[in-house]
């Protein structure tokens, strides 16, 4: 929640400071540095979960020690290369992303942050192995509100000229952060021999790198569709598709990112037991889709409103790419949780398949939905792709594990987006007078009933109870 805070601030700072233009620009430097951080990072951020965790358990410090001297050798590496592919063809990246030199400067002094980046995400891989997720959040939110308060008064000052400088300081920030927060592990330093390194350290690039070809491909696949739209519509396009979805992805995302720093290793802890591993699919989308269906009636019913406080009143024209996009969140609600699986019971060239293919028909919709639709095509292309993604997961497991969706699912994901469709098609065809009333009974529905089936299964209102009686 403060971080969705504190991005929702900065992403009004940065909309009125810098427009879409501004926006675009800053976009486009970090879709490309994310690409190029997808290719050289080696998927260490999620492999290396693995490692770490069952390290951990086995409860052998000298082990656990080894494996954290083994990812952070790994990440120093990784990092280092980053930043040097990004500086060697700083000019052909510049070529590529604005269609002249030049940003070649500005490419070349971004490339440190991929080091900084990948030193970060080694120290917060750990924390997450080792399950401390306190460490872990408040290392996130600690980067979080230091990059409001270092890129907001450079933004000021300098306008568009200061969005270099405000991603590097960000990156080093969250890095020293990072840094602070999982030194107090109080984990020794381990001498690693070749042959550790090798086995460890083989071990996790072996994995992260089929996982980083995957990630390398959605990186990539995201920044065709940036090059598209910039190319065809301009920069401004650019800033408002990357404005429109950062509220998707971003703001909603964020619970997505927040359910599976636990998720994802308690599912690997019983994969092998597939009738286990379904309960845990099944419960992990119902709250996915209970903590997120009354957020996205608000998104249908208010959007403007929404838009217009997160940025400024130039960005209003993402709003119907944004009911298109709300809806195709239901799917991805129900389908990451499946996708999951393939990487917890180790099937990793199965789940290297999947997203490959999934990602190749998203970029296909992608562009076909601008050139017929614009803005709003590619909240239709969400819809659809995250339609078919759902299909897809669930007939892999179905196939493979046995997997389906239980009753209590089918009918909370029934009931939410009928609220969610009744909302989308309210803001269609109802004058504002009349979908502000409707819709807030919707959202007020859809709220009770999440709250009531939440309360059914983590006992809600006593835990809420309960915190407000230790703050008094």
């Amino acid at each position: 929640m403060f971080n969705i805070i504190i991005s929702v601030i900065r992403s009004k700072f940065v909309a009125v400071l810098l427009g879409p233009a501004g926006m675009g620009i800053a976009g486009l430097l970090n879709s490309t540095i994310g690409f190029i951080g997808s290719v050289t990072n080696l998927g260490l951020n999620t492999s290396a979960v693995k490692n770490i965790a069952a390290a951990n358990t086995s409860g052998d410090i000298e082990r656990v020690s080894m494996v954290a001297s083994v990812l952070k050798r790994l990440v120093w590496g990784t990092g280092i290369l980053g930043t040097m592919v990004t500086l060697v063809l700083s000019p052909w990246l510049s070529e590529l992303t604005f269609g002249n030199k030049e940003y070649t400067a500005a490419f070349a002094w971004v490339s440190v942050t991929l080091l900084f980046t990948q030193i970060s995400n080694g120290q917060l891989v750990i924390l997450q192995g080792m399950r401390r997720l306190q460490f872990l959040a408040l290392a996130n939110l600690a980067g979080t509100i230091a990059g409001l308060f270092i890129s907001v008064p450079i933004y000021f000052i300098w306008g568009i000229d200061g969005i270099v400088p405000a991603i590097i300081l960000s990156a080093l920030a969250s890095m020293l952060f990072s840094l602070l927060y999982a030194s107090k592990l109080k984990i020794l330093p381990a001498k690693v021999t070749k042959a550790d390194l090798s086995s460890e350290g083989g071990d996790m690039i072996k994995m992260g790198f089929i996982l980083s070809v995957n990630g390398l491909i959605a990186v990539g696949a995201s920044y065709i569709v940036r090059i598209f739209i910039s190319r065809v519509g301009g920069v401004e396009q650019v800033g408002l598709y990357n404005a429109g979805f950062a509220i998707i992805n971003t703001y909603v995302g964020m619970v997505f990112t927040a359910m599976v720093t636990d998720y994802f290793p308690r599912l690997s802890g019983i994969a092998s037991d597939n009738a286990k591993a379904k309960n845990i699919i099944n419960q992990q989308a119902e709250i996915a889709l209970l903590i997120l269906a009354p957020i996205l009636t608000v998104f249908l019913i208010f959007v403007n409103f929404i838009v217009i406080l997160f940025y400024s009143s130039k960005f209003v024209l993402v709003d119907n790419m944004i009911h298109w996009a709300a809806l195709g969140i239901f799917f991805k609600a129900a389908s990451w949780p499946i996708a999951y699986v393939f990487v917890a019971k180790g099937h990793t060239r199965l789940y290297f398949y999947s997203e490959m293919t999934a990602n190749l028909y998203m970029l296909a919709f992608n562009i076909l939905g601008y050139l017929w639709g614009g803005l709003e095509g590619l909240g239709i292309s969400f819809l659809t792709g995250y339609f078919v993604y759902l299909v897809q997961v669930f007939l892999l497991a179905r196939i493979k594990y046995d997997f389906k969706f239980d009753k209590a699912f089918q009918k909370i994901f029934f009931l939410q987006f009928m609220l969610g469709l009744l909302c989308f098609m309210s803001s269609k065809f109802l004058d504002n007078k009349y979908l502000y009333y409707f819709g807030s009974i919707l959202i007020i529905f859809s709220c009770f009933y999440s709250f009531r089936e939440l309360n059914k299964r983590i006992g809600l209102k006593a835990l809420l109870t309960d915190r407000f009686k230790r703050r008094d």
